[in-house]
């Protein structure tokens, strides 16, 4: 085994597409799961309108209802892997609208949720759904 290769990790490459599916499935089922309660219970979603209208968000109601449902929406499509890249864009989008009328003004260990989950989707977008996703079977693409 060559020194580069050695402390390169080189031999960890064969793992790339197992991680990413494990990061896209694993920040799916988050976003599904922090949103199910919201969804069928209409006391739980008027609770985030609440949320959204004690900070400054315009028409809190129907703010909360898009959010939610874009995150659960969104959430399945990284769980199957399908549209991947729309799923991660349109949630890059909710979590820095989420991180600039929420978090702006919080120390920085409360702005890490909301900021890595812009991150996260924002390589999901860049890359894709990967080998392991049903864009590639669908359309021979991570699209």
């Amino acid at each position: 085994m060559r020194f580069k290769s050695v402390i390169h990790l080189q031999s960890l490459d064969c793992l790339k597409d197992v991680a990413l599916a494990a990061m896209r499935v694993f920040t799916g089922i988050f976003l599904m799961h922090g949103t199910w309660d919201n969804i069928i219970s209409s006391e739980r979603m008027g609770e985030f309108s609440g949320f959204m209208q004690t900070n400054g968000f315009a028409l809190p109601g129907l703010m909360a209802g898009l959010s939610v449902y874009a995150q659960f929406i969104c959430g399945g499509l990284m769980v199957l892997g399908l549209l991947t890249r729309w799923a991660g864009l349109i949630m890059v989008f909710n979590f820095i609208v989420a991180f600039v009328m929420v978090h702006l003004d919080d120390p920085f260990r409360a702005q890490f949720p909301a900021l890595i989950l812009i991150f996260v989707n924002f390589y999901l977008a860049a890359e894709g759904s990967g080998r392991f996703g049903l864009d590639r079977i669908l359309f021979k693409s991570d699209f």
